[in-house]
This record gives structure tokens, C-alpha cells and sequence, in this order.
């Protein structure tokens, strides 16, 4: 049995009508009797189950089980490969080598593996990409530096013409498939750039990143040939720290941006981009000693969900660093009106801070938040807006992009003990865990892994690729 907030309780709590002002918070009371709740076995979702990125090939993209960073533009991370599928009598194993600055990985064709780093954080970085050997990680073909200049960690994705693009720092190159440089392009603006998405017509969007509130963000497209810029740049009504998300329907296309305050977002019709001014949220509502700003928006479901409290002081780890004073906070936001939204609190921990996205299982309906700054990771069953119920709880050092396999239910995380980084494989029904492996790298993971192609999947951390695999015996 679950329990909603009536509309105008919510309302008397604060709640306010088209996606602004404060949040409303609704937590799962079970067998309640207070009378400002509705109680209700069951709640249908307002929008239609939105399409997932591993259904099939995804227009803009090479037709691989994992083209572009977390799998597509909706951000599911869902692999349209083989799960892990372990059994009794397998266990988790690992090789890893050095990689400074690695980032993430993007398959092509059969048995191509692509990884994309960087150089060290300063005005004047690089990037680079290396193809590697599916098996022992070696590398097998490298690029060029690629010109950076302010540095983010930036990404990689494999377009539907066969070539490579990398967007890093402000500048973003096509490669051939042999790495050699094809085109480049300097950015508009003088910031760096998240990374980038591809749209369903082929062309490129990508957007300044703005964590001080200097200035407000921009988006840019351009053209994968040349690499032109094909429009000017559409303006964010604020600046904007994550990285940006994009749904494909029948009649309508949307990017969508979490500023530092509201998450925005934008048509994109005949290679121009328009705010969509009927379709905003205002999920930053407390002080900011209180509350941060949000990382990167995932699309399923029929919702929008993400992650706030992201600002945070990395020292080897997430543990601790949260800036803002207040709990993470779950946000889920209905593509179809924003002013359908909800806000969960799933540990209320304070300090809590996350600098990655949530997971969302549509078809199991359970939702994956996390607590980087308290090592806290949880599942919850959600059953439409706003009504959640909790499946487990644990403590685990999550941070990282992670992955799951939709058809066996496994849920791979990391786990950072302060010393050392763990690949863990877990049940996202029961979060029992099925697998863990240790890899060399001392620092916390911040940033992707990708599936592989033979029952296996890459982690980056910021010194380390490793490799975890399935294998026989004890």
C-alpha cells in the first residue's frame, strides 16, 4: 500500500503548478491513515514507456551494442549485447593495465573496442583515442594529441557514417576508423564542452559547461561532415554543469538540459533548437549551503530522472566530499508536463553528493539512486509519480557510470573501500551481489564503463582500464 500527498495537500506544502517552485516530496508510508494522503494499490504512469536506446540500431549512431557514452542519448545504460549471465561455479575476474586520464569506451563492429582519454587537467589539454585488443587491452592503433585547450573529460561516440567524433575541452574532431583526423572544429564558447549526442539526422549537439554561474550555457549542432556549425548556438536560460540527454519520437525531438538551478528543454525541428517554453522544472528550491546544483538527466519510463547536492571536493574519493550540507535528492519529471514531478529523499544523509546519473529499469519498474558522499546505493519500485516503494538498501562506494543488463536483471557498480576500486555485479531486484572483482586503481571512479563483446565490460578510472570478465572455477 502507498501513500501520495491529495493535490492540495501538496499544495499547501508547497507545491506549485507548472514545473516551479518548491518540489513536492512523497514518501512511501506503508498502511498509512493520515488523512492529506490518498491511498492507493496501485498508480498508472501519466506518460506513455518511453523507447530504450537497446531496442535496436539508434539513428545518428554506428549500429553497435554500445556506440556513444551510456549507451545512447537517453542515458539508460542498457548494453544491446550479451549479458554477464553468471552462474554457479563462475566468478568475476579482471586484467587491467595503466591508463592516465581514461574516460570511456564505445564498441563499433564486431570485436572494435575504441578507448577515449585525456592529459593531465589544465588551460592547454589534449585528448587522445586508442583502439585496443578486445582481450588483453593492448593498444593496436592510437591518434594523434587532440587539441583541447580547458579541460573536461569530454566523450567519445561512433556515428552512423563510420567515423569517430570526440568532443574535449572546446574542441571536438572527427577520426577515421584508423584514428586518423578527418576534421576540427574550435567551439564558440570559451569553456569547455561536456561532450556530445548525436541527433536522428546525423548532426552533433554539445553544450559549454558552466559550474561558477558566470554566464549562462549554449548549445551548438554541427554538421558531421566538415563539422560546420550549422546554427547559432541556442542559449540555456542558466549555466549548466551536466551532461545534456536527447529523446526521439514519431513527430518530436527534445534535448534536454539540467541547469544549475531548472532542468530545460529544447525541440529540435529543420537542424535549429527552441526552448520549449511550457516545459520547465525548478528542482533547486532550498539555500544553497543546502543544496547543489544536478548532474546528468536519464530519459525512460516516460519520465526524466536525475540527481542533485552534485558539487563536491574529489580527493581520491566521494566519501565525505559533499559540499552542500543536505541529502541527495531523486527528481523524476514527466516528458509529457512538467508540472508532473516528484521529489524522493532515498537516504537522508547529509552531505550526500553524486557527479552521475540514476538508473531506471522500466520494464521491473525499480529505480537505482546512490549517495556517493555516504557510499549508500538503493532500489526502490515505483508504480507511476511519486509513489515509491523500497526494495533494499547498501553500502556500497558507488559513483560511476553504471551498467545494466536488462534481460538477466544485473546491475554492475563499483565499489571504492578507500583503497582500492571493485567491479560488483548485483541483483537489481534483490541487490544480492553476484560478483565482485578487485582492480588496481586507488582512486574512485568517476566516470564510464561500457559492456564488451564477449560476456566481459571495461571500467575507466582516472589511472586504471580494466577489463572484468566471466571465468570458470574458484
Amino acid at each position: 500500500m502507498l501513500c501520495v500527498p491529495t493535490r492540495a495537500a501538496a499544495h499547501r506544502r508547497g507545491g506549485a503548478p507548472k514545473g516551479a517552485g518548491r518540489p513536492r516530496r512523497y514518501d512511501v508510508i506503508e498502511g498509512s491513515t493520515n488523512k492529506n494522503c490518498v491511498i492507493v494499490n496501485q498508480l498508472s504512469a501519466t506518460t506513455p514507456e518511453g523507447s530504450r536506446d537497446c531496442d535496436g540500431s539508434i539513428p545518428g549512431y554506428y549500429n553497435s551494442p554500445w556506440p556513444g557514452e551510456d549507451g545512447g542519448p537517453r542515458r539508460q545504460m542498457v548494453p544491446r549485447s550479451e549479458s554477464l549471465r553468471l552462474k554457479p561455479g563462475e566468478r568475476l575476474d579482471a586484467i587491467s593495465r595503466p591508463a592516465f586520464m581514461a574516460n570511456m569506451v564505445v564498441l563499433r563492429s564486431p570485436g572494435e573496442v575504441y578507448l577515449q582519454g585525456g592529459g593531465p587537467p589544465g588551460g592547454q589539454s589534449v585528448s587522445w583515442v586508442e583502439r585496443i585488443d578486445p582481450v588483453t587491452l593492448e593498444p593496436l592503433a592510437r591518434s594523434a594529441d587532440l587539441v583541447g585547450g580547458p579541460w573536461w573529460p569530454g566523450g567519445i561516440l561512433a556515428h552512423e557514417n563510420g567515423d569517430l567524433y570526440v568532443t574535449h575541452g572546446r574542441w571536438c574532431h572527427r577520426l577515421a576508423p584508423d584514428l586518423s583526423v578527418v576534421a576540427r572544429r574550435q567551439l564558440p564558447m570559451s569553456h569547455p564542452y561536456n561532450s556530445l549526442l548525436a541527433l536522428s539526422d546525423g548532426n552533433l549537439v554539445m553544450k559549454n559547461f558552466v559550474r561558477d554561474g558566470s554566464s549562462r550555457s549554449y548549445l551548438s549542432i554541427l554538421q558531421p561532415e566538415r563539422l560546420d556549425i550549422v546554427a547559432s548556438s541556442a542559449e540555456v536560460p542558466e549555466g549548466s554543469i551536466a551532461r545534456i540527454s536527447s529523446d526521439r519520437g514519431a513527430r518530436s525531438e527534445f534535448v534536454y538540459v539540467c541547469g544549475d538551478r531548472s532542468i530545460f528543454r529544447f525541440r529540435y525541428e529543420n537542424e535549429r533548437l527552441t526552448m520549449d517554453e511550457n516545459w520547465r522544472y525548478r528542482y533547486r528550491t532550498l539555500p544553497p549551503k543546502e543544496q547543489s546544483y544536478a548532474w546528468d538527466p536519464v530519459i525512460a519510463a516516460g519520465y526524466v530522472w536525475f540527481m542533485d547536492n552534485g558539487e563536491s571536493v574529489f580527493q581520491r574519493t566521494l566519501r565525505g566530499a559533499g559540499v552542500a550540507s543536505g541529502p541527495v535528492h531523486l527528481h523524476q519529471v514527466s516528458v509529457t508536463d512538467a508540472a508532473g514531478h516528484d521529489m524522493l529523499i532515498p537516504f537522508g544523509a547529509s552531505h550526500g553528493t553524486i557527479v552521475n546519473p540514476p538508473v531506471i529499469d522500466p520494464s521491473r519498474k525499480i529505480v537505482i539512486p546512490f549517495d556517493s558522499g555516504n557510499g549508500r546505493i538503493a532500489a526502490f519500485r515505483f508504480q507511476g509519480l511519486g509513489a515509491y516503494t523500497p526494495l533494499w538498501k547498501r553500502d556500497l562506494g558507488t559513483s560511476n557510470h553504471f551498467i545494466l543488463y536488462a534481460e538477466s536483471g544485473e546491475l554492475v557498480v563499483n565499489d571504492f573501500d578507500g583503497d582500492t576500486e571493485h567491479v560488483v555485479v548485483l541483483d537489481i531486484e534483490t541487490g544480492s551481489e553476484l560478483g565482485r572483482v578487485r582492480t588496481p586503481s586507488a582512486l574512485q571512479s568517476l566516470v564510464f564503463q561500457s559492456p564488451g563483446w564477449n560476456r566481459d565490460l571495461y571500467v575507466c578510472t582516472f589511472t586504471t582500464l580494466t577489463r572484468a570478465f566471466v571465468s570458470s572455477g574458484t
